[in-house]
């Protein structure tokens, strides 16, 4: 019997080594299902710290500290006028408090401009920003557009650190991002999470929204601060939470950099957020109707108000009239083709593709300027 053994294992083991030569020399002989995974792109480089990135774009990140003076509001009968005369014939003044606020900035260029949120610095009598490496100095304030809860800010000091930019059109989905801010006045803190949404509007915290949603921890003072990809560009300033407690629910909103790079830029040129304009009021149609124009249902607006004389109406756009693309472009609920034309300069053309009792043209109009 041990004879016999010895006489079939070494065929058997020459056996077993031949397949195993076989199939890695020839993988598509390999049974489906057996070892076929298939390792991630990138694994072997797999990321398991972000300090680079923290390293990177935290000295560009700032502490705001700001403070304003309120009248404290005197009881009802304080209003009567015989009180009234008694407090002046006596010189009783009402009295005042200072209420003081926190927030975060991002330090944009060498010249000391800065990004942060409308929101932190509305109506502040004084402005303290505190650098990473200890550093502090009171900011002017450059210009504010409460539209998208923007603000820019300056200070004068050499050698401030710059962040790095990212391309949050490319952002996607479950992408891994930063938040680095000072929550609670705690100081500089970074939380971490992944991208949850992209594009989120119609939440009516802003005219002009078009938010990365993030489940990393945002809270009270990380207003302002910067949302970083994993390579520590940034993709976004941290803007609002929604919670219904007051702190971190899991859902953290920032206004993309490529478009608060655009508002800081207008401001810093011409104190203001230009922004193109049409002159028309518009209202999503319905899949009924989009179907019967052969319209995706995501997509089309009825024109339902024209300003007089605007450059829609003299354009000879109509109520009724459906616009389904801006410049070749879907105009969705009214939310992208807004968005769209904001970001037009004004004097410039678009052609605007419109449905008039089911029939489809181009209309080429001339973008005005929005009121301030």
């Amino acid at each position: 019997m041990n004879k016999l053994i010895k006489f079939l294992s070494w065929p058997i083991v020459c056996g077993v080594l031949a397949a195993i030569i076989v199939l890695q020399a020839f993988p598509s002989l390999k049974p489906e299902g057996v070892g076929n995974f298939t390792p991630l792109k990138n694994s072997s480089s797999a990321i398991n710290s972000y300090a680079p990135a923290v390293q990177r774009a935290a000295p560009a990140v700032v502490n705001i500290y700001t403070s304003k003076t309120v009248q404290q509001k005197l009881p009802p009968f304080f209003n009567d006028p015989v009180f009234r005369h008694f407090l002046s014939r006596n010189n009783l003044q009402q009295r005042e408090r200072v209420e003081r606020s926190l927030g975060s900035g991002v330090i944009m260029s060498a010249q000391g401009f800065i990004l942060t949120n409308h929101h932190v610095i509305s109506e502040a009598d004084e402005i303290l920003v505190l650098l990473h490496d200890g550093r502090e100095a009171l900011a002017k304030v450059i210009g504010s557009d409460p539209e998208s809860d923007l603000a820019v800010l300056k200070i004068d000091l050499p050698r401030l650190n710059i962040i790095a930019i990212g391309d949050p059109s490319e952002a996607m989905v479950g992408d891994v991002v930063l938040a680095i801010g000072n929550p609670y006045g705690f100081g500089q803190t970074v939380t971490q999470g992944i991208i949850s949404a992209t594009g989120r509007y119609g939440l009516k915290l802003n005219t002009y929204e078009n938010f990365i949603q993030t489940d990393a921890a945002i809270n009270p003072g990380n207003s302002g601060g910067a949302l970083i990809d994993a390579n520590g560009r940034l993709l976004g300033i941290n803007t609002a939470i929604y919670s219904k407690t007051g702190g971190s629910q899991g859902i953290g909103l920032a206004t993309p950099s490529d478009l608060a790079i655009r508002i800081m830029s207008d401001i810093i040129e011409y104190g203001q957020v230009i922004r193109g304009w049409l002159g028309v009021e518009v209202q999503a149609i319905s899949s009924a109707v989009a179907q019967a124009n052969q319209l995706s249902n995501n997509n089309g607006v009825y024109i339902t108000g024209l300003a007089e004389s605007g450059p829609a109406h003299q354009a000879g756009l109509r109520k009724g009239d459906i616009i389904a693309r801006i410049n070749g472009q879907i105009v969705g609920d009214g939310h992208a083709g807004m968005n769209f034309i904001a970001a037009t300069r004004p004097g410039e053309q678009v052609a605007i593709e419109i449905i008039r009792q089911g029939k489809r043209f181009n209309v080429n109009v001339q973008v005005g300027s929005r009121a301030q």
